[in-house]
């Protein structure tokens, strides 16, 4: 079996992010005794046809893809290149956007023969089994395939309730060298799923469960220190929806990261309301440098209509809280929600001038498929793009007649203010990993700013010579 991650849509990722729940497909089919690859396209540089002479090569019976909304159109052509290299392979889908828009991926390409929605690790090896024993598709949970021209949906598979029972991602099928941050190998961990909120703006909620399910504390300090000693781990991230949503488990996970000395800095991301000055020393004697905060935005009225359930008053306090025991915060906003103005984009802008995080992801709102934020805009009949490829959080995909906001400029101008030289030095100086890290990405993205402009005056100066356009960039 071959599992890819489609080639990027407009442009090779500069630093894409080790894929930890291929890792975990990869382990579950690799402990029944399934012979598979693994193609990163982003990563390894493997372009359409590159792909085709691999998967060729490879013989692969069974061909899962995996994508995001941007990458939606290039998952496609994968298929479209599996199915002419290996016209008996059976071709699988996942991944979030072919969970929400089963039907609309189904009926845009014939060469995809099942969809498997949410959680895969036991549907994708009951799907196999059913298939290769020439069983009925339509007793497997969890699917969508179609049959004389109609899509089938089988009900819905329950969640995996006991998360230890899943071997640990198999990393040895990825050039982890690819995945690195400044020379530096930053390893994933997740050690719970679920998510009990159902922010509008997102899927998680319906991609893994409102319920949340955790892992066992000793288990997942266990894997950290395999990380450490196997992958040379220099940083760990949880990729949890809210690693303190359970304090006391989190308390128990700090305490016996501090028994085992693992001794590896790291970051977590987690809400607003979940924590307490106990919980985030506790973290920080573990060996927390930075935590994540989805604040969102700086204005009430916005915050209630992404159905976050915070205030500006918990995300400036979590803010205070964090940075007094001496964490690096970290801040997601997002701009041009429905409903924005000039008026409450500014409230945002100055809520983060006012609390001073140390790291800000900006991104401008995005519809996804199966997001209660894409029903609001299709019950308003505002004019959604219907180019899955600019779905990158950083342009702007449905009109908002309330805006009068150029969001893409904004975004940009905001960054030009925010990464200052002062910004630079003042995280450089703060000797910390993920201090240092915050620096170089500041500094790389002035630096691309500053070729990104001598290109723009010498392109306006002679826009025919090529042999400038190429020495600028």
């Amino acid at each position: 079996m071959a599992l890819v991650i489609p080639p990027a849509g407009m442009e090779r990722m500069w630093c894409p992010n080790l894929p930890i729940g291929l890792a975990y497909l990869a382990a579950v089919l690799e402990k029944a005794g399934v012979k598979l690859t693994v193609f990163d396209c982003p990563a390894l540089g493997i372009d359409h046809k590159t792909l085709g002479e691999y998967l060729s090569k490879f013989q692969a019976d069974v061909v899962g893809i995996t994508g995001v909304t941007p990458t939606f159109e290039s998952a496609m052509n994968v298929a479209h290149t599996a199915k002419q290299v290996l016209p008996k392979g059976f071709v699988i889908m996942g991944g979030p956007h072919a969970t929400f828009a089963d039907a609309e991926v189904l009926k845009a390409n014939s060469e995809i023969d099942v969809i498997v929605r949410g959680e895969g690790e036991v549907t994708i090896l009951e799907l196999l089994k059913t298939h290769f024993e020439q069983g009925d598709l339509e007793g497997v949970a969890g699917i969508s395939f179609v049959r004389d021209k109609e899509v089938i949906r089988t009900p819905a598979r329950p969640f995996i309730q006991d998360l230890d029972e899943i071997p640990r991602p198999a990393y040895q099928y990825f050039a982890l060298q690819k995945y690195q941050t400044f020379k530096k190998q930053v390893m994933p961990i997740l050690t719970s799923r679920g998510c009990p909120f159902q922010c509008a703006y997102c899927v998680s909620s319906r991609m893994a469960g409102k319920e949340f399910r955790a892992r066992n504390p000793k288990l997942v300090v266990d894997e950290l220190v395999w990380l450490r000693d196997t992958y040379h781990a220099s940083a760990v991230s949880f990729y949890d929806d809210a690693f303190t949503y359970d304090n006391e488990r989190a308390i128990k996970l700090c305490e016996e990261i501090k028994r085992q000395k693992v001794g590896l800095p790291w970051d977590c991301q987690t809400r607003v309301d979940r924590i307490t000055k106990e919980i985030l020393i506790k973290m920080k004697e573990a060996g927390c440098e930075l935590v994540s905060f989805g604040a969102e935005s700086g204005c009430q009225k916005i915050l209630d209509s992404v159905n976050k359930k915070t205030t500006i008053e918990l995300n400036e306090q979590a803010v205070k809280m964090a940075k007094s025991v001496g964490l690096s915060v970290a801040m997601s906003v997002i701009i041009g929600y429905p409903g924005e103005t000039a008026e409450s984009l500014q409230q945002t802008f100055d809520f983060i001038k006012r609390t001073k995080p140390d790291y800000v992801y900006l991104c401008i709102a995005t519809p996804y498929p199966g997001t209660d934020m894409r029903k609001t805009i299709e019950t308003l009949g505002w004019k959604m793009s219907t180019d899955y490829g600019t779905y990158g959080m950083q342009a702007q995909v449905f009109e908002n007649p309330l805006l009068t906001v150029d969001l893409i400029e904004a975004r940009r101008q905001f960054y030009n203010r925010f990464y200052s030289w002062s910004y630079i030095f003042r995280n450089f100086w703060k000797g910390t990993f993920y201090g240092k890290n915050i620096a170089r990405t500041a500094l790389n993205d002035r630096l691309w700013r500053m070729r990104a402009t001598r290109w723009f005056f010498s392109h306006l100066r002679n826009p025919n010579d090529e042999s400038r356009k190429t020495q600028a960039i």
